[in-house]
């Protein structure tokens, strides 16, 4: 298994490296300090449109645009290995994904398009998300039931005359703050009493459909990531025309798992930048600062904890890319990469943890400053804190997991080592 950089990658995660490190993070803290300035959070000021815009016009010029596309026809010319490399890169600045065209929920909502829409659909959508003139919103999250297991999805989608009608909330819809969002993907019950992977559906409603309301921002750790945000919304009589139908119903979970597994990869590697910049931040103030006569690298086992952030940084990075690789494998061979799930997970599981611990081990050597606003620390840690929720809770990925180990032995859960049913 090759976890290596191709020629072609290798050349674009140095200009991704370089952009981000030059000209993307020293704009990110200004960016930030605009929101609400205009006296609305849900809209971009003057400047905040000036540096998006401009960054986005480097990219493009430098050739770094929809470099997700690593399977579709007109990419880039990379494997979800290359790309991971490249979502490292792009973890280690808020503004980073969004410059490069690359940022979630709109690459998975473009991956649906390219793969399941109609013709009038990526005209009217992917072009534009493609372009970087709209975004978008992905409403799986309900609040009234446990979204874990997406069979409980609940938002009702019912066809009246030659329209589909929805009724329902969804919350954490990310995105759907923003102002330039256009168009949601919706996962709806369309048949309550079919079998339980066939009862739901993807349903594409435009933003400004009459019946959709925007309830409140959601908070994570008290931050509302305006002014892309993370949106509870109520869809009251909603309506759409037939042909909003993405496949055809009850091919809801179909098109999901297509579109959360690179997904949960991109998250993983942005969230090993993450980590990267946490580390970094932590070697530098321990080095700066002084206590007891000597610097706090120095004190109370913090080289040590230094020395087990790099092992596990590299140890999680690993298990990454070698579930990107078997990714680009199944890809390859069958076209259907549900063969990579038990690795996609365990990596899903593994790296918020390890992120998590080298974030918290960042913010105990700043003190105080590690908690407020003088870093970026406490916000780092409310992301990966709610990565562990994001594409799916630990408990989920970890059932995959160990229903892949049962698997390879034979075995069932309920059986004991003979293979007798224990119930």
């Amino acid at each position: 298994m090759d976890l290596s950089l191709t020629p072609r990658g290798r050349e674009l995660r140095n200009a991704v490296a370089a952009m981000v490190s030059d000209d993307i993070a020293p704009l990110d803290a200004e960016f930030h300090a605009e929101t609400g300035a205009t006296g609305n959070r849900w809209e971009h000021t003057p400047r905040q449109a000036e540096i998006l815009d401009g960054l986005k016009a480097k990219a493009r010029d430098r050739g770094l645009w929809n470099l997700w596309r690593t399977h579709l026809p007109g990419g880039p010319g990379i494997n979800t290995v290359d790309y991971a490399y490249l979502a490292e890169e792009m973890g280690k600045s808020w503004l980073a994904p969004e410059v490069f065209n690359c940022n979630a929920p709109d690459t998975g909502n473009m991956e649906v398009f390219a793969r399941y829409g109609t013709e009038d659909m990526q005209s009217r959508w992917l072009a534009p998300l493609m372009d970087g003139h709209i975004r978008s919103a992905y409403l799986m999250t309900e609040p009234e039931v446990a979204s874990s297991d997406a069979s409980n999805i609940a938002l009702d989608c019912r066809m009246d005359g030659n329209h589909w009608v929805l009724n329902g909330q969804k919350w954490w819809s990310t995105g759907a703050g923003d102002p330039r969002c256009a168009v949601h993907i919706v996962l709806a019950l369309t048949d309550a009493e079919g079998p339980r992977h066939q009862r739901h559906s993807m349903v594409v409603v435009p933003a400004d459909t009459p019946g959709i309301e925007i309830l409140r921002g959601m908070q994570v750790f008290g931050e509302d990531d305006a002014p892309h945000g993370h949106m509870h919304i109520r869809y009251t009589d909603v309506r759409v025309p037939a042909d909003a139908m993405l496949l055809s119903p009850g091919k809801g979970f179909e098109i999901a798992q297509g579109r959360l597994g690179p997904g949960r990869i991109h998250h993983c590697m942005r969230a090993l930048g993450m980590a990267e910049k946490a580390l970094s931040l932590a070697i530098a103030r321990g080095h700066g600062r002084q206590a007891f006569g000597t610097d706090l690298l120095s004190l109370g086992g913090n080289a040590e904890r230094v020395a087990d952030a790099r092992i596990r940084i590299d140890a999680a990075r690993l298990l990454t890319l070698r579930a990107a690789a078997e990714m680009d494998t199944a890809e390859a061979e069958t076209g259907d990469m549900k063969r990579a799930a038990p690795a996609i997970s365990q990596a899903k599981v593994m790296v918020p943890r390890v992120a998590l611990d080298v974030c918290d081990m960042a913010i105990q050597l700043h003190g105080g400053a590690g908690v407020s606003q003088e870093t970026e620390l406490a916000r780092l840690w409310g992301h990966l804190r709610t990565l562990r929720l994001v594409d799916g809770p630990d408990a989920v990925h970890e059932r995959t997991v160990f229903r892949a180990e049962m698997k390879a032995r034979g075995l069932r859960q309920g059986q004991d080592p003979s293979g007798r049913s224990r119930t």
